[in-house]
């Protein structure tokens, strides 16, 4: 197509990390439908797709493009959740007045931005989540996966389709060590303040035959009001779910329950262009597995061994796209077939100013036995 370059991510990525593609020469601005299907088509083969020098786009330009994956879709993806002082996810983001569906997240004081002034934003940091910490001596040149995640309420609302992040200001020049202090030993060198990305397909493939089986035909029950119900929860150490030490909030002590926007759905979701399947779950979030015959695992310390077992060996280091984030770097990706997470430590001078916008999906992911027509 002229005008337009696909390539691949760089070959210095680590062995075995086979998804994401960069996109060059496209006006968010001004969006061909035959650049939009272009892009549509690289994400649901490729999971990440990243659009370069993008410093330009307009919130109302990157809304758009969101919204055309899912042009029925309304609202952000976490609806009014984040209007919870109680919610996990209530510090982490700022709405755009005048788009929204677009939030601003980051570190440091922005003295203005976007119809907002005197923005103090604060980056997750893992001691605030996990029950075992990095040591504060180490806290600048070691980091953790925050929390691995799909963006979705799992309340009421449908997981948004896709997810995109603009990078406005970034800081560089550091690098961290990932740690992930779950007696393996395992590390990853990553990029200071990276978003990391773990390819549900490929998290699906690892599994044994059995394995596959078992997910393809269970389901996950998630918590009603998730974010609440685990603020008093802790995460392991490579921020894949959670402890259980009894400290979810008790039902009473949630917002009002309405039990029929209490989503129980697949543990496998099918590709819509490619048909592939990927495990995709929120391991924070899971209450129960309902079983093909009927039966449920309840016991909420097994549901959690029990998906962990089975998400791990996709986080593994080799597994793991790191994205070394560029000012102007436009990110999509598929939020129904990769996790991603939050990482890094800064400093408090070190401004990160981005903007993320996803929209609840109009329908439910796709099941493993859904048909697939022509995207």
């Amino acid at each position: 197509m002229p005008g337009l370059a696909i390539s691949a991510f760089p070959t210095v990525r680590p062995l075995g990390v086979d998804f994401g593609a960069i996109i060059e020469n496209v006006d968010i601005e001004n969006l061909t439908d035959d650049a939009f299907f272009l892009i549509r088509d690289t994400l649901y083969k490729s999971q990440v797709v990243v659009l370069k020098n993008q410093a330009g786009c307009s919130p109302k330009a990157q809304y758009e493009l969101t919204h055309r994956f899912d042009p029925n879709a309304h609202g952000y993806g976490h609806g009014k959740t984040l209007d919870a002082k109680r919610s996990i996810l209530h510090p982490d983001l700022k709405t755009v007045p005048h788009q929204p569906e677009v939030q601003i997240i980051g570190n440091g004081h922005v003295p203005e931005y976007e119809g907002l002034k005197d923005i103090k934003l604060k980056h997750p940091h893992h001691k605030t989540f996990h029950k075992f910490t990095i040591p504060a001596s180490d806290d600048l040149t070691h980091t953790r996966f925050y929390r691995w995640h799909i963006d979705a309420a799992l309340y009421d609302l449908n997981p948004p389709k896709v997810t995109t992040l603009l990078a406005v200001s970034v800081p560089s020049g550091r690098r961290q060590t990932l740690r992930y202090d779950d007696d393996t030993g395992d590390e990853l060198d990553v990029p200071l303040g990276t978003t990391a990305f773990a390819s549900g397909y490929k998290m699906y493939n690892l599994l044994s035959d059995i394995d596959k089986e078992f997910v393809r035909t269970s389901k996950i029950e998630y918590a009603p009001h998730p974010y609440i119900w685990m603020s008093g929860a802790k995460s392991r150490s490579d921020g894949l779910g959670l402890f259980s030490d009894n400290l979810e909030l008790p039902e009473s002590e949630l917002p009002p329950i309405d039990d029929s926007k209490i989503q129980v759905l697949p543990m496998v979701w099918k590709n819509p262009l490619t048909g592939a399947l990927a495990l995709q779950i929120h391991p924070s979030a899971v209450k129960k597995i309902h079983l093909r015959d009927g039966k449920v695992i309840d016991d909420l310390k097994e549901v959690r061994e029990i998906v962990h077992r089975l998400q791990r060996p996709g986080i593994a280091p080799k597994m793991v796209y790191a994205h070394d984030w560029e000012e102007g770097d436009l990110v999509l990706f598929n939020n129904q077939g990769v996790l991603h997470s939050v990482v890094g430590a800064f400093a408090p001078e070190e401004v990160r100013l981005f903007r993320q916008c996803n929209m609840a999906a109009s329908e439910p992911p796709l099941g493993p036995d859904a048909i697939v027509g022509a995207a």
